[in-house]
C-alpha cells in the first residue's frame, strides 16, 4: 500500500515572538527588534522548491502587515497559506471576545494581503484544550474550515492527551474539522511526532520511524510544523533565560537545516487543504 502524503506546516513569527520570551521581551519592542523573518522565509520557500514540496504557512498577522510581500511570495510559490492569529496572542489566554476579534482581523488583513481565501487556523503554543473548546464555535462564526491547534500530548505548557489523534469535529459534524498535531501511539502513550522542538532534540532515526509508523501502522497522514527561526542559528540570543527556555529554543540550530532536507526527501509532502479539504495529493 502507498504511504499517505504528509502534510507540512510552517509556523510564520519571528524568534522574539515565541511563547517562551513571553516574561523577556515586550511586545512594545517588538517593533524595534531587528527581524529576521523574512530572509527565513525565502530559505523556507527555496528547501520546498528544491524538494518538490507543498507546505501550510500559519501565519501572523503582524508579521503579514510588516511583509506583505513576503505573504505573495508564500501563494505565488503554490503554498496555503493559514492564519496563527494576530499577535501570537495564547487563545487559552484570551476571553471569546478578544479570541473573536484577534481571529477575524488576522483573517482579513491575510485574504487582502495575498488575495486568495483563509481558510485554516492554528492557535499560538497549540493552546486551544479542553477548557477553551469554545474556541472552534467562534472559528466557524469566522468564516474559518479547520483548525490544526490541539496537541494530544502531555506538555507543561499546552496539549490535550485525552483528545483523538486524528483529524476529527468537536463540535459535531458542522464544525470545523480539527487536524491534532501529530503523535505515534506506542506502549499506551501518545509520543509528539510533529517537529518543532522534539524534532531538534532526539535523533533524526527516531522522528523518521514515528511518522512511518503514523502512515504504515495507522495508515493516516502525518501532520509535521517548525518555524522559520529554526534554520537560524546565527539569531540574536536572548539573555537572561532560566536553562530549560534557552535549550528548548537554541538547541541544535546548527542541525535543522540538514534535517529538513532530509525529512523533506524521505517523504512527500503537501499542503493541509490538499490533503484534508480536498482529493489525496498524487505521490
Amino acid at each position: 500500500m502507498t504511504p499517505p502524503c504528509n502534510a507540512m506546516t510552517v509556523d510564520v513569527e519571528d524568534y522574539f515572538q515565541v511563547s517562551a520570551f513571553e516574561r523577556h521581551i515586550d511586545r512594545a519592542a517588538w517593533p524595534h527588534l531587528p527581524c529576521r523573518v523574512e530572509a527565513n522565509v525565502d530559505r523556507v520557500l527555496s528547501l520546498l522548491a528544491e524538494a518538490g514540496a507543498k507546505a501550510t504557512f500559519f501565519t501572523l498577522g503582524w508579521i503579514a502587515e510588516r511583509y506583505p510581500l513576503m505573504v505573495r511570495s508564500i501563494v505565488a510559490a503554490g503554498h496555503e497559506l493559514a492564519s496563527h492569529g494576530y499577535g501570537h496572542w495564547r487563545a487559552s489566554a484570551q476571553t471569546p471576545a478578544q479570541f473573536s476579534h484577534d481571529i477575524a482581523v488576522s483573517k482579513a488583513l491575510l485574504e487582502q494581503i495575498a488575495g486568495a481565501p483563509v481558510r485554516g487556523y492554528r492557535a499560538p503554543s497549540f493552546s486551544i484544550g479542553a477548557n477553551n473548546l469554545w474556541a472552534l464555535d467562534i472559528l466557524r462564526e469566522a468564516g474559518y474550515t479547520y483548525s490544526s491547534s490541539i496537541y494530544p500530548i502531555r506538555h507543561d505548557h499546552y496539549g490535550m492527551p485525552d483528545a483523538p489523534r486524528f483529524a476529527h469535529r468537536p463540535a459535531g459534524p458542522d464544525g470545523v474539522l480539527e487536524l491534532p498535531l501529530s503523535t505515534a501511539r506506542v506502549a499506551a502513550r501518545n509520543w509528539p511526532a510533529a517537529g518543532g522542538g522534539y524534532f531538534r532534540l532526539l535523533p533524526y532515526q527516531l522522528a523518521r520511524w514515528l511518522i512511518h509508523r503514523i502512515n504504515q501502522q495507522d495508515g493516516q497522514p502525518a501532520i509535521f510544523y517548525f518555524h522559520p527561526w529554526e534554520l537560524d542559528p546565527a539569531q540574536p540570543r536572548q539573555p537572561g533565560l532560566d536553562w530549560k527556555t534557552r535549550t528548548r529554543h537554541y538547541l541544535n540550530l546548527h542541525h535543522m537545516e540538514q534535517r529538513l532536507i532530509r525529512l523533506l526527501h524521505d517523504f512527500h509532502w503537501d499542503r493541509i487543504d490538499h490533503i484534508f479539504l480536498e482529493p489525496p495529493c498524487q505521490t
